[in-house]
């Protein structure tokens, strides 16, 4: 049995009907826990949806950018600053390399989660990303890479619908009915039409025999829409998980949002989640509900797992395995600068145009896709970030020189790179149990990683990387490598794996907790595997399919 709480809520800390019975409490308001209270909201349940982040007044511009701070890189002095901006505020304490190093990831945190940051790009898995063990024959000690204990044909009608709410634009790609026959989606939404520099880079790309298509984005495209790519939009272009989920969710009348809450842990008895004990301007809640959907992302939603220890569950819920908080993967993103042709009108990167996936599903290794990036940060942030990674690095005692010459080097880097189209290449990372996040204490959301790439890792990038040499041979390029960078976690998944054996994963294909009735977790924790391109339409699918099971399961 769990020992009772012994601080008990304030009456003042939240309106007195909270403290009811919700049919559902969702933690974390990203692109799965908006997804899966939508669907428990519309067939009429309460639904209370818990979110740290609180109001963000901070939109069309990156917070960076404010004075005094010209670009330099935020931290935990700046938490409220961050908020403001919908962006994670809590310390990662990495120990993976020589110099340990701590910094604040770039991922959202607030309504909508990092979906209010994204570029719009929404894209399926394929087929064979759900059994990976297939493309990634590895056999480590420290690796296991399994298949979802669910299949594409599963999520199928959980994308079409997560397509048609977030207003997706785009084309298909030509290369699906090739790879399985997997159905097709939803009629997309038709976008505007490419700017000149995507339609000769197509141009090109088709010439070598590769497959470029309309990238498919939840993006509005509305006069004067700059994408909005890392900060809040603002104006109504961006559907992301508040606009398109959230929001409509709340206008149900069971649906209610407290902000400014900070989950800590839950309370349990036996095989029951009794409570959810959360934070909320200095009062402690305990809050309560007949399911509990947990969906703080890959990086917290096992932190609040593992402080949930209690005699029923000592090493934390759905930890029986030793599971929770390892497998984290990432992706690894490389940004290829391409010098487009002079004859052609300036370029504008500010919208995701163009993909490719012929390297996705190679004979000698799976890769990932290639897909438009968007518009870089603003020079004076890039020699912000350049300048905090020389102080982490070897180089170190030149960080103390970077201010002299950031007059020089933010032009430069300006001319460098705003000519250019930049393209990403989305490299799938594997499964490593060794990679792992745990909590940095007790208290608070600061966490500890430990994540290194594996030798295959390294020869795929390398690969990824001679195919791209390949594909730009005969233009202007140049490669800005970030595939290594640790502070790249905007894809952050694993970390709560799904699968059928309880002893090596931590939720069944249903993503309830392993040993609990009422704990679901539907945020990118859960995925087996990474895929190689971006999360959050799988994130949404999944969820909306969680919930539809939830919904069929009461009355």
């Amino acid at each position: 049995m769990t020992r009772p709480v012994p601080t008990s809520p304030s009456a003042s800390a939240v309106p007195p009907d909270l403290h009811q019975l919700w049919d559902a409490i969702v933690v974390g308001t990203g692109p799965g826990g908006a997804a899966a209270g939508l669907a428990l909201a519309e067939a009429g349940k309460t639904v209370l949806f818990l979110e740290e982040g609180g109001p963000s007044d901070l939109r069309g511009s990156y917070p960076e950018l404010l004075p005094p701070r010209r670009g330099a890189v935020l931290g935990p002095a700046d938490a409220h600053l961050l908020r403001r901006a919908g962006r994670y505020e809590h310390l990662v304490h990495d120990t993976s390399g020589p110099r340990p190093r701590e910094f604040v990831p770039f991922i959202g945190a607030g309504p909508g989660g990092s979906s209010a940051l994204y570029g719009m790009a929404l894209e399926r898995f394929l087929p064979q990303d759900f059994e990976p063990a297939a493309q990634h024959p590895v056999t480590t000690a420290s690796t296991q890479v399994d298949a979802w204990p669910i299949r594409y044909a599963d999520l199928a009608p959980f994308y079409a619908q997560a397509e048609q709410r977030l207003r997706v634009r785009g084309e298909i790609d030509p290369l699906i009915a090739q790879r399985g026959g997997a159905a097709q989606p939803a009629q997309l939404l038709p976008a505007p039409a490419l700017s000149p520099h995507a339609q000769a880079f197509s141009g090109l790309m088709r010439s070598q025999g590769l497959h470029p298509y309309r990238l498919p984005a939840a993006c509005e495209a509305l006069p004067g829409c700059t994408s909005c790519q890392g900060y809040l939009c603002a104006q109504p272009c961006k559907n992301d998980a508040q606009r398109s989920l959230l929001q409509p969710a709340l206008q149900q009348p069971g649906g209610r949002y407290l902000g400014g809450c900070r989950v800590t842990g839950m309370a349990t008895d036996g095989r029951r989640v009794t409570g959810v004990l959360a934070q909320h301007q200095g009062h402690a809640l305990r809050l309560q509900a007949r399911t509990v959907i947990l969906a703080a992302g890959a990086l917290q939603t096992p932190l609040i797992l593992l402080r949930s220890r209690n005699t029923d569950h000592p090493d934390g819920l759905g930890n029986r395995s030793g599971w929770v908080g390892r497998n984290l993967m990432r992706h690894f993103v490389d940004l290829y600068l391409v010098q487009p042709d002079p004859q052609l009108p300036p370029i504008d990167n500010r919208q995701k145009e163009i993909a490719f996936n012929d390297f996705y599903l190679g004979q000698d290794a799976k890769l990932g896709t290639v897909q438009s990036f968007g518009s870089l940060p603003p020079p004076a942030m890039l020699v912000g970030s350049l300048q905090d990674d020389v102080r982490a690095s070897a180089l170190s005692p030149l960080a103390a020189a970077l201010p002299w010459v950031q007059p020089l080097l933010a032009p430069l880097l300006g001319r460098m790179m705003g000519g250019a189209m930049i393209l990403a290449t989305i490299t799938e990372d594997l499964p490593y149990a060794d990679n792992a996040v745990r909590p940095a204490s007790h208290q608070g959301g600061a966490l500890n990683l430990h994540y290194r790439l594996q030798p295959e890792a390294h020869r795929r990038v390398a690969l990824f990387r001679k195919r791209m040499r390949q594909v730009l041979q005969g233009q202007r390029w140049r490669l800005l490598p970030q595939a290594d960078n640790n502070q790249r976690l905007a894809h952050a998944c694993g970390t709560c794996r799904m699968g059928d054996d309880a002893a090596t994963s931590v939720l069944d294909r249903h993503n309830r907790v392993h040993g609990l009735d009422n704990l679901f977790v539907v945020d990118s924790a859960s995925f087996p595997s990474s895929g190689g391109t971006n999360p959050s339409l799988t994130i949404m699918a999944q969820a909306l399919r969680v919930g539809q099971l939830l919904v069929q399961a009461t009355p």
